[in-house]
């Protein structure tokens, strides 16, 4: 799976202010990601509200998605949730050809055990027809995979090939970049701890950031993988208030408002979500400004 080694991004889902997709400034998006540098795109992920889209709204994006694409990157399509049967019944019928991989989150909500998780994955296994990326994010879920569940699915399953490493526990990273078998890509899921875990024998990054600002995170990573630390390091303190802000005030309404200040696409989220109070979007145009002017 070398294709997935480098830069990913959770591309947004861009609504118009009347809270429709916005299929034209997603396609803007898709294609700034490839002309600056992105090794693949990942459709449907949190980032995307994907929680607040109608099945019809989420063929709609992935249509968009593959259409603006021309086949250019490879793709990875979001497919979990907290009801295996549902997940399972999915990967059988929906049609992955335009896509290099799956990513499936832990179940959520929920809370199962290890064991639990362990036979989600196991069934999420069993039907995908294309490799799977599990993706822990216990700050979303409520659960953490351990790295012994982890490595033990790694182990177990052919096609479960990587792993989006959200817990934001360099620690954590560690053990499963020490302890997975050969070919097994720890990815991060968290942008300020992409460098030292791409350091540490990371394979990249699924990330926020980098699709605000692709050219530069893109480029940091590929340093960190060619081991040139103090380059890679520049870039990382570039941008390491961006990465701040951006989760302030929550995913995605950050980065959407990164995208408006850019011209790419409307600020608008979904209720729950709300979008960021005047003082960030003032304390964000002003970083995006400075960030430019340094080149």
């Amino acid at each position: 799976m070398r294709s997935l080694i480098g830069t990913g991004v959770a591309l947004v889902t861009p609504f118009k202010k009347d809270f429709s997709v916005d299929t034209e400034a997603l396609t803007r998006i898709v294609n700034y990601q490839i002309e600056n540098g992105i090794e693949y795109l990942v459709v449907l992920g949190t980032t995307a509200e994907s929680a607040t889209l109608s099945a019809e709204e989420k063929e709609l994006v992935i249509q968009t998605v593959i259409d603006a694409n021309k086949g250019r990157l490879p793709l990875v399509l979001g497919v979990g949730g907290n009801n295996t049967h549902k997940v399972v019944e999915e990967l059988k019928t929906r049609d992955l050809s335009a896509f290099a991989a799956v990513l499936s989150v832990s179940p959520y909500y929920n809370k199962p055990t290890q064991e639990g998780i362990y036979q989600h994955f196991k069934a999420v296994a069993s039907a995908s027809p294309v490799p799977v990326i599990l993706y822990n994010v216990p700050g979303r879920t409520s659960s953490n995979m351990a790295p012994n569940t982890v490595i033990r699915l790694a182990n177990d399953f052919d096609n479960i090939v990587a792993i989006k490493e959200a817990a934001g526990d360099i620690v954590q990273a560690m053990q499963l970049i020490q302890h997975k078998p050969e070919g097994f890509l720890v990815i991060s899921g968290d942008d300020m701890i992409t460098l030292p875990m791409v350091l540490a024998g990371g394979s990249g990054v699924i990330s926020v950031i980098g699709e605000g600002f692709p050219k530069e995170f893109s480029e940091m990573v590929r340093l960190g993988l060619n081991r040139k630390v103090d380059e890679a390091y520049k870039l990382h303190y570039r941008l390491s208030a961006a990465i701040d802000m951006i989760f302030e005030q929550g995913n995605p309404a950050g980065i959407k408002e990164v995208f408006a200040h850019m011209g790419l696409s409307e600020n608008t989220v979904r209720l729950p979500l709300v979008n960021v109070n005047e003082d960030l979007s003032l304390r964000l145009k002003k970083f995006i400004d400075t960030f430019n002017a340094e080149g």
